[in-house]
């Protein structure tokens, strides 16, 4: 092996060692991140065991219309006199189900054309950003409404919405970061030697912005749950599928607040909330474990100190 190719080998691999940082001291080092990541175990392992652990079915009437909160029922009781605390078991799968798949679509496309679009540049570089562009100025609402009344309301067809409308956040970003990357020493050499571009992009390309996109996905992640809550508020949502947003949209529809039905709109609404924030909790401490300029800035309020002025006796 030649000096060039072995400096082509060992360099990649030396700045995907420093990148690399193990799981138990970034949750040890980042309060934040632990807690964020307790809180979605928890509400993992309620979507995985909800067949198992809910006391009702999602479709058992149980009890009157809006029946309050009691010893069977500590949520009450929706409008059609089901468990909350079931359907809130329920939701949590298929709301869970719906942001994952909703994010990894948006991440694919977006990392794709980012990947593509940086690294080739020139034309390809501008047909992709145009395009990129076109579908950043649409507006999101009319997007959803549009799509969703032609499609049909479905969990694929809101997957699908949500990575519509996510992936040029992406894409932008990711398109960004290659392009630093592929000006890299490296990479040059691997050019000079005659390497193929599916080679440098897998090799050295993708591993440096592997990073990145693992925590733009945990963001990703809160986004399309967010998204999805909304368009099921808004009745576009899957009509069988008891996700939350579907609950807070049923509660509304069914004028929950006039009965003082609070129980059916607060669970639901808080549980989305909650979910939201640990990712964005995680999503955060990934973002500056993995990249250090994000801790050392010193406009940071935790770095920034005012220097003490000289007493007048000392100036003298």
């Amino acid at each position: 092996m030649s000096p060039q190719e072995l400096a082509e080998a060992i360099v990649p691999a030396t700045a995907d060692t420093r990148r690399r940082i193990p799981l138990w001291g970034f949750l040890k080092g980042h309060p934040q991140a632990a807690i964020g990541a307790a809180i979605l175990v928890v509400f993992a392992l309620v979507a995985i065991l909800g067949p198992w652990i809910a006391p009702y079915g999602p479709r058992e009437q149980v009890g009157p219309i809006f029946g309050t909160p009691s010893n069977p029922h500590p949520l009450g009781l929706d409008d059609a006199g089901i468990d909350i605390l079931s359907l809130l078991i329920y939701g949590a799968r298929i709301t869970l189900i719906v942001g994952f798949a909703g994010a990894l679509v948006a991440v694919v496309v977006g990392g794709l054309i980012g990947i593509v679009s940086g690294y080739f540049g020139g034309r390809i570089d501008n047909l992709l950003m145009r395009i990129t562009d076109y579908f950043l100025v649409l507006p999101d609402l009319v997007l959803l409404i549009v799509v969703a009344s032609i499609w049909g309301r479905s969990l694929r067809n809101i997957i699908i919405i949500i990575g519509l409308v996510y992936w040029t956040f992406m894409a932008r970003l990711i398109r960004s970061q290659v392009k630093v990357v592929r000006e890299r020493a490296y990479v040059k050499r691997a050019q000079a030697l005659g390497a193929s571009h599916l080679r440098i992009i897998t090799r050295h390309v993708l591993p440096q912005v592997l990073p990145l996109i693992l925590a733009q996905t945990v963001l990703m992640v809160a986004l399309a749950i967010f998204l999805e809550t909304a368009i099921s508020f808004l009745g576009l949502g899957d009509p069988n599928a008891p996700s939350w947003g579907r609950m807070i949209e049923n509660a509304f529809d069914r004028s929950a607040i006039s009965y003082g039905a609070w129980w059916a709109i607060v669970p639901p609404g808080l549980a989305v909330a909650v979910v939201i924030m640990a990712f964005n909790m995680l999503g955060t401490a990934a973002e500056d474990a993995l990249n250090p300029r994000l801790r050392v800035s010193h406009l940071l309020r935790r770095h920034f100190r005012m220097r003490p002025l000289p007493d007048k006796d000392d100036a003298r």
